[in-house]
């Protein structure tokens, strides 16, 4: 999951980037390629952190829903589904 620090980290370098682009008008379109990348990179982690945040929500959901059926089990509930 990416944090606060890696996506500060991702602006921090899109700074540099920019500013060594800003020195020189040949190594602008290599420069630009690189930030390019960087960003692609980024969004692929803050994407991928999202789904770990789904998969956890989901986890979190069947344990809350397994504890649920264990107590009407233990209950003798008629019905045992939550």
């Amino acid at each position: 999951m990416i944090s606060f620090k890696d996506l500060a980290k991702v602006a921090a370098a899109s700074i540099f980037v920019l500013s060594v682009a800003a020195c020189s008008e040949n190594d602008a379109e290599s420069a630009g390629e690189e930030l390019d990348e960087m960003v692609t990179d980024a969004g692929n982690a803050l994407e991928d952190g999202g789904e770990e945040i789904g998969d956890m929500a989901d986890d979190a959901g069947n344990a809350v829903e397994d504890a649920c059926e264990d107590v009407k089990e233990g209950v003798d509930a008629e019905d045992d589904d939550c």
